[in-house]
C-alpha cells in the first residue's frame, strides 16, 4: 500500500532519515539517501501517529540517490504489531 511514514534507519556503516513510500506486511521502500548495499541488515523506526514501530530487515536492493527496498525480518511480536497497524491504515485510507 502507498504510504508516507517517517522513518529513521541504521545499518552497520550508515544511518539516515527518510519516508516509507510503499509498505506491506513483508517489506517496504524507503525514500532516502545513504550508502546501503543489498544484503545489509537495517534497523528501522517507523513513526506512526501514536506509535513508533521498531523493525529489522535486510536490504533487497538500492536505487542510487532515491532509496532502497527492505524485506522485513520479524520477531513474532513485531510482525503482529505491524500487521495490526496495516489493518488500521487500510481502513483509514
Amino acid at each position: 500500500m502507498r504510504a508516507n511514514i517517517n522513518v529513521r534507519w541504521e545499518t552497520l556503516k550508515d544511518q539516515g532519515r527518510g519516508s516509507v513510500s510503499d509498505l506491506s506486511a513483508t517489506g517496504c521502500f524507503i525514500l532516502s539517501g545513504g550508502a546501503v548495499h543489498s544484503g545489509e541488515l537495517v534497523q528501522m523506526h517507523l513513526y506512526f501517529e501514536d506509535e513508533i514501530v521498531a523493525l529489522w530487515g535486510q536490504i533487497a536492493y538500492a536505487v542510487s540517490e532515491i532509496g532502497f527496498a527492505v524485506r522485513f525480518m520479524f520477531a513474532k511480536d513485531d510482525g503482529d504489531r505491524l500487521r495490526r497497524l496495516l489493518d488500521v491504515l487500510s481502513v483509514a485510507g
